[in-house]
């Protein structure tokens, strides 16, 4: 009996939160899905290279150039989809994101997303996973110059979510968003933020419920500290 092989990629309807057009979008069987490893800055590492879920993270609206995750709120502030319209949808040679994404394809779905955001007034928090991930695509790519590059402005935006506190009430902790601006500082050789940041998340291990991102950030404090020894000792 031949056993049929069941393809990883489905298409998922979607609605516009803009226009209320219906489109189909690409997304990846979760079970067709193994991550082996996670990145200090949590970028899931995938046994199945060809398979990236992060390619599909973001829907885009074919009939007005809208883009957008799960993560957007269905409210549209007064005015705000004047502005989509003006600056996404005038502009849109309509054209689809649906079928099997290039890393060229992802990264573009994620920046029209972030424009969308921005005209939209999401969260900042959710604009700083947004260019993390272009970060991670590029760290694939080994393009490190554009890694740092999407790292800093993921990094400042994660600072602004935290200031303004618009992570409550979302999958993210306060312990969890500390931890990712001192490590993305890290990562872009600001020593005195990550410094700062990892130094705020392990103050606060009695009350955290994330003991894993607690012992992540203990860690990085260690490699901090060991490197910071080996300097001194060279000189």
């Amino acid at each position: 009996m031949m056993t049929v092989e069941i393809s990883p990629f489905y298409d998922k309807k979607m609605l516009c939160l803009l226009c209320k057009e219906h489109f189909s979008t690409t997304k990846i069987r979760s079970r067709q899905v193994r991550v082996i490893d996670h990145d200090s800055d949590f970028r899931p590492i995938y046994i199945n290279k060809e398979i990236n879920p992060i390619f599909y993270n973001v829907a885009v609206c074919p009939n007005c150039g809208f883009a957008f995750t799960d993560d957007f709120a269905p409210y549209f502030a007064p005015g705000t989809k004047e502005m989509i319209a003006q600056n996404i949808t005038a502009k849109w040679r309509s054209r689809s994101f649906g079928g099997i994404r290039t890393k060229e394809q992802a990264i573009e779905a994620y920046k029209l997303a972030y424009l969308s955001a921005n005209f939209k007034k999401e969260k900042h928090l959710t604009m700083a996973g947004m260019m993390l991930r272009i970060a991670w695509i590029y760290r694939e790519d080994e393009n490190r110059a554009k890694e740092m590059r999407y790292l800093e402005i993921s990094r400042n935006l994660y600072i602004q979510a935290f200031s303004e506190g618009d992570y409550v009430g979302t999958q993210m902790s306060e312990t969890r968003v500390q931890y990712i601006i001192a490590e993305l500082s890290w990562r872009i050789n600001d020593r005195a933020e990550a410094i700062r940041n990892f130094s705020r998340v392990i103050e606060t291990q009695k009350r955290s419920t994330e003991p894993t991102v607690i012992q992540m950030a203990k860690d990085r404090w260690q490699e901090i500290r060991d490197e910071e020894t080996a300097i001194k000792a060279v000189k």
